[in-house]
């Protein structure tokens, strides 16, 4: 059997996704067809059989697929501040560190002091608690994290090599 990379495999996993639904909806497309009074139905270009066929050895593929990637992701490793860090943590560190410098995002978008609204003639004003500035730095930090996480898993990915056959599909 041949062998894929880790990366081409996640790619090539994206691909069976789509084909999948494709099929699916293929399915449809050849179980029915419409006639006039008692005509003979039209026969479809592939057989519901056929598209059937090829849609529960595509899904057998997508599970084979998933089993080696998340395999590969919990058996591998990659260096990142000092530490070794399983495939699958690094990834998820990486979601982590995007999601929190998108609330420092937010969070540095403010102004130190913004008018609400006048209530009984007196203005009511959001106060910001914190330096919008900090924040924007700290943001930049967690990015940074990220893209140096995503780049080490991504290198990793292409020298991990997995036992499927990936010339059905391309």
């Amino acid at each position: 059997m041949a062998n894929i990379t880790l990366a081409g495999a996640v790619k090539l996993k994206s691909i069976l996704r789509k084909r999948i639904q494709e099929l699916e909806m293929e399915i449809y497309r050849v179980a029915y067809t419409k006639v006039e009074g008692d005509a003979t139905p039209e026969k479809p270009t592939r057989a519901l059989e056929v598209v059937d066929a090829e849609l529960l050895d595509v899904r057998a593929d997508s599970r084979t697929l998933d089993r080696l990637i998340y395999e590969a992701n919990s058996h591998h490793t990659i260096n990142f501040d000092g530490k070794a860090l399983k495939l699958v943590e690094a990834i998820e560190l990486a979601t982590q560190f995007r999601a929190h410098a998108d609330i420092y995002k937010n969070l540095s978008h403010a102004e130190k002091r913004e008018l609400d609204y006048m209530n009984d003639e007196l203005p009511i004003y959001t106060v910001a608690l914190f330096d919008p500035e900090h924040y924007r730095v700290e943001a930049l930090t967690f990015e940074r994290h990220a893209h140096k996480l995503s780049n080490a898993v991504n290198a990793k990915n292409y020298q991990i090599e997995l036992d499927f056959d990936e010339d059905k599909y391309f």
